[in-house]
């Protein structure tokens, strides 16, 4: 009698590890793929002297950056503006590389691209004395491997605040790194309303060693109501008293930017 439920038991437990182990393994599968395999970006700040020059700029990135690279494989692209700002000066563009060989080869693709060529022609062979843009700074980013890719919003009318933490040292910013990834500051985020769009470690850039991220909420009271709640959450607190996590000793600087998306804007 013992030994029947004995192999009854063994027979179940055989019946239930092949049933949950293939979910867990292609989990793991998954989670290994994308933690294997992080996105990169690259952020793009114009700056802009009036609004002829964020005419040009956006009408550039609707009729011809967007299509041309969606078409080559880089999806989701957003196009910002500042939120209040003081006249016209900025405009972000982010966009997504499933690889950094993506992202070297997309300039050689884009000259060879007659379609994009000829959308992009008004920004393209704009004259000297009526330049686009007045200049360009961007910087390369690979995604954190605790957010590998980039999530995007609903669609709807939303603030987002693009966040910069400077370290004064690469081995501190790799500890504030640890901070999101391993400690579980993400998490954090993403439970208490700082709904994250990315977060990059910039590999290319001005101000490194820095890592860049993306917020984005319904409103500035939202906004201002989720930070207040992050500050006092008891995991956050537990996190942050860690000696070797205090800002002072790993964040030197931290510049913050608001933003709303352009009507085309794919974030």
């Amino acid at each position: 009698m013992k030994r029947r439920k004995f192999v009854q038991a063994s027979l179940l437990t055989s019946a239930v590890t092949s049933f949950v182990s293939p979910l867990g393994q292609a989990k793991a599968a998954s989670d290994a793929q994308q933690n294997a395999n992080p996105e990169f970006y690259e952020v793009r700040i114009y700056t802009l002297k009036n609004g002829d020059q964020r005419k040009a700029v956006e009408s550039y990135f609707q009729q011809a950056v967007i299509p041309a690279y969606n078409r080559l494989g880089s999806k989701t692209i957003g196009v910002f503006t500042e939120y209040l700002p003081q006249g016209f000066t900025k405009l972000v563009a982010v966009i997504p590389f499933n690889s950094l060989d993506d992202y070297f080869s997309m300039p050689d693709k884009l000259a060879n691209d007659a379609a994009y060529q000829q959308a992009g022609a008004a920004y393209l062979n704009a004259e000297a004395t009526a330049p686009a843009y007045e200049r360009i700074e961007s910087s390369l980013l690979k995604a954190f491997a605790g957010m590998p890719r980039l999530e995007a919003p609903e669609k709807k009318p939303r603030i987002f605040e693009l966040r910069r933490y400077e370290s004064h040292s690469e081995t501190a910013g790799k500890k504030k790194i640890e901070m999101f990834n391993q400690a579980g500051e993400i998490a954090i985020f993403k439970r208490v309303g700082l709904t994250p769009v990315f977060f990059g470690e910039t590999i290319i850039g001005p101000m490194r060693p820095n890592l860049t991220y993306m917020l984005t909420f319904d409103s500035m009271e939202e906004h201002d109501q989720n930070w207040k709640t992050f500050g006092s959450d008891s995991e956050w607190k537990k996190i942050s008293a860690i000696p070797d996590y205090a800002n002072a000793k790993i964040v030197s600087n931290i510049t913050r930017t608001f933003l709303i998306p352009a009507a085309f804007s794919q974030i």
